[in-house]
């Protein structure tokens, strides 16, 4: 076989080769319906639980020794072992606009009394 046969050959597999790896599957009909059929009718308004509501905490307060850039540096505290009424009161604080942290007054105000407490709990056993 020739050299140009060869890369034409090459050529060709390779195109081939990158548009079956961009090509989507269709998923059967049948399987889309039926998975259409199991997701529930209403989602709840908005009880994550604490587990979720955990994750907009850990990010800054489960890295030891993290300082924030914005607005200004500031050491972020370990919240694991804190007492949960310190936690609760704080959460108002930072939700009435009596602290100012930005990020934290963001997420407070998200927030209702039922959801700091559950959060204070969490954080109060001190093994998270």
């Amino acid at each position: 076989m020739s050299l140009q046969v060869l890369n034409a050959l090459l050529a060709a597999a390779l195109a081939f080769g990158a548009h079956a790896a961009f090509a989507q599957a269709k998923p059967p009909v049948k399987k889309v319906a039926a998975a259409q059929e199991t997701k529930p009718a209403a989602v709840p308004e908005r009880r994550q639980g604490v587990e979720n509501m955990h994750a907009m905490c850990i990010g800054c307060h489960g890295i030891p020794g993290y300082k924030t850039a914005f607005p200004d540096v500031y050491h972020v505290p370990k919240i694991a072992g804190q007492q949960a009424g310190y936690i609760v009161a704080a959460l108002k604080a930072y939700k009435s606009g009596e602290r100012s942290h930005p990020s934290m007054r963001g997420i407070a105000g998200t927030l209702t009394e039922e959801d700091m407490k559950e959060i204070a709990a969490y954080y109060a056993g001190g093994s998270k």
